[in-house]
């Protein structure tokens, strides 16, 4: 076990789809033109903001996507060179772009469909200018990458930019290590759900319900 385990709880009742987390992170961390690391999903039709079934039953909900975190991490034991990695100190999984080597092991070995992204080309961006924090990770070429719960603003007390940023409050972080802490008492008494439970991942994504 971690000396810390530092996770995410979604409240899935006051998601409303409005993609600022998305927005945040990609501004904070500098993300190159069609790289996204966190995803709001549309549960219900077929499209984006789409219901399933048919007028006046009907039903939409939103899940927001990202990398996982996992506590049993899948994509640690197949990395062949270690740049994937579970940070001891906070249970973040973590990555080095130094040390990739592009085999996108990690990608194959994740239960999570679209939560890493391969920059097969030099990074581009559609603006001249850099966003976000000078302490955001620099983009590299044939490099795996995906959130990284913004461990640059954690280091320095901070919460992830998307915790901020959600406008519904929909979003929490916090160890869940600590019994104390704010997100150990609120998934206590919320019941939630993680994906894909069957894989023995141990998400540290918390889907409040």
């Amino acid at each position: 076990m971690t000396e810390k385990h530092y996770a995410l709880a979604i409240d899935t009742t006051r998601c409303m789809g409005c993609h600022t987390c998305g927005i945040a992170c990609k501004q904070e961390n500098n993300l190159p033109d069609n790289v996204w690391w966190c995803r709001s999903l549309t549960v219900g039709g077929d499209n984006m903001d789409a219901p399933s079934g048919v007028f006046p039953d009907v039903a939409m909900s939103y899940l927001t996507m990202q990398c996982q975190h996992c506590q049993n991490p899948a994509c640690v034991k197949v990395c062949p060179v270690g740049a994937t990695y579970q940070d001891e100190e906070t249970g973040i999984v973590r990555q080095d772009y130094d040390k990739c080597i592009g085999c996108r092991m990690c990608m194959a070995a994740c239960p999570y469909t679209g939560v890493r992204s391969f920059n097969w080309d030099e990074p581009s961006w559609s603006i001249e200018h850099a966003l976000g924090s000078v302490d955001a990770p620099k983009h590299q070429k044939h490099v795996v990458e995906k959130c990284t719960m913004c461990y640059h603003r954690i280091a320095k007390g901070e919460e992830p930019a998307c915790i901020d940023a959600c406008p519904a409050a929909a979003r929490h972080f916090g160890d869940v290590n600590d019994p104390g802490s704010a997100i150990s008492v609120l998934i206590g008494k919320r019941a939630f759900k993680h994906l894909l439970p069957d894989r023995g991942t141990n998400p540290s994504i918390y889907y409040l319900v």
